[in-house]
């Protein structure tokens, strides 16, 4: 009887990202988890000691050595280093190429803008309602179309500051900050770190001059939660617990959100006391917050108990306590509304890892082949990837069924 071929690890979007980027800690997490590995045998392959591939893994030791660096390639059997993109050159400050803040915006930002738009309440009532439209519209077709436009109405914002004075200047650097922050969203879901990271510094600042506390800790939380999709778990504890007390007066809910992001650190950490104690906690701020929404801030609106539910599905699949996952995700995807597409796709990758996990093979290739589309559309690469995790798993415990996966997502691909 003939064997089904074996998965390629190397086919892993997520794993060619690491290994371009030459984050070698990255690498090791992500060998092992599409090849379900463990630290000692990394390190047999790679001629280490279980500690030093742990260390590395955790970012306490960094990989300078060209000798290493030679062995974790060949040990792990990676693509030559020609063929993967190399990492993008450092640049000065926040002036970045591509999606970052440009020079031009951050000197109308360093200095007062001759304009000559009249600045009044209604304008900026109306630019807060395109904001929100526009959220509204990522969640149905994803970042990619908006980013241009949230540019440019970024820059109109800043050039409203010149001739704004009083409580009206107040709101023209709070419009400002709720627009970076949602800049710096699209790029973390594309993926481009370095832009996510400096909108996030430039949406921080304002928000504290703006004396925003909700967004200033919002930026800060959702540092952890990029630092959460890199596998950084103890760098997404710390950001989300900063989040958490480094602005006082925040409102219930962007208080709640913070505690379950440190609870999702956790998780990944596989510290399942600490991550049980914290979700127990976020859903009691979060069941207080929901009594007052009209104190919660605007950009929270999707933030609900199914979007809670769905959250502690996520933290039960880092912790691999699959059937939970299944319940708490098969529930939450039932009750979210079809128009957060983008979302959709990522939890339903999720709920096909945590099927596939159960050891139900058929019923896990059913919910991932059915997002397959969304995910190669609106979904790249945080769901992308997700789906390809699973049929790595699917691999490694049923082939046949994890064979009929990697089909479908190769039509995409």
């Amino acid at each position: 009887m003939d064997r089904e071929p074996a998965l390629d690890p190397w086919s892993h979007p997520q794993l060619l990202t690491a290994l371009a980027g030459r984050d070698w800690g990255a690498v090791f997490r992500a060998y092992r988890k599409v090849t379900g590995l463990s630290q000692t045998k990394i390190g047999e392959l790679v001629g280490l000691a279980q500690p030093d591939v742990s260390d590395i893994e955790r970012g306490r030791r960094q990989v300078t050595s060209g000798e290493v660096q030679a062995r974790i390639v060949a040990g792990l059997g990676a693509p030559s280093q020609r063929d993967t993109p190399g990492p993008t050159a450092p640049v000065p400050g926040l002036i970045l190429p591509g999606p970052g803040p440009d020079e031009e915006l951050l000197a109308r930002v360093a200095s007062v803008v001759d304009s000559r738009t009249r600045v009044d309440a209604p304008t900026l009532d109306w630019l807060d309602r395109l904001l929100a439209e526009h959220r509204r519209a990522e969640d149905v077709i994803g970042s990619r179309p908006l980013v241009d436009v949230m540019r440019q109405q970024l820059r109109t914002v800043v050039d409203l500051y010149g001739s704004a004075r009083g409580p009206l200047a107040d709101r023209v650097v709070r419009l400002a900050s709720e627009h970076a922050q949602f800049l710096a969203w699209m790029a973390q879901d594309q993926d481009q770190t370095a832009a996510a990271l400096a909108w996030y510094d430039r949406s921080h600042e304002w928000a504290l001059e703006a004396g925003n506390a909700d967004m200033a800790a919002t930026t800060l939380n959702m540092k952890a939660h990029q630092a959460w999709s890199k596998g950084h778990a103890t760098r997404c504890v710390r950001l989300a617990e900063a989040s958490r007390w480094s602005a006082p007066g925040t409102s219930l809910g962007v208080q709640g959100m913070a505690t379950q992001m440190a609870a999702r650190g956790h998780a990944l950490n596989g510290e399942a006391k600490e991550a049980h104690r914290l979700l127990d906690e976020a859903q009691e701020t979060m069941s207080q917050a929901a009594e007052h929404p009209e104190d919660q801030p605007s950009w929270m609106y999707f933030y609900d108990e199914n979007w809670f539910r769905l959250q502690r599905g996520m933290a039960t699949l880092h912790l691999r306590d699959w059937r939970s996952a299944v319940d708490q995700l098969t529930v939450g995807l039932a009750a979210m509304p079809d128009e957060y597409r983008r979302d959709k796709a990522w939890f339903r990758a999720c709920l096909a890892h945590a099927l596939a996990g159960a050891g139900e093979s058929t019923q896990a290739v059913a919910v991932a082949t059915a997002s397959v589309p969304d995910a190669a559309a609106v979904g790249r690469p945080h769901s992308w990837n997700e789906l390809h995790t699973t049929a790595s798993l699917l691999m490694r415990r049923s082939p046949t069924q994890g064979r009929h996966l990697v089909d479908a997502l190769r039509e995409f691909d």
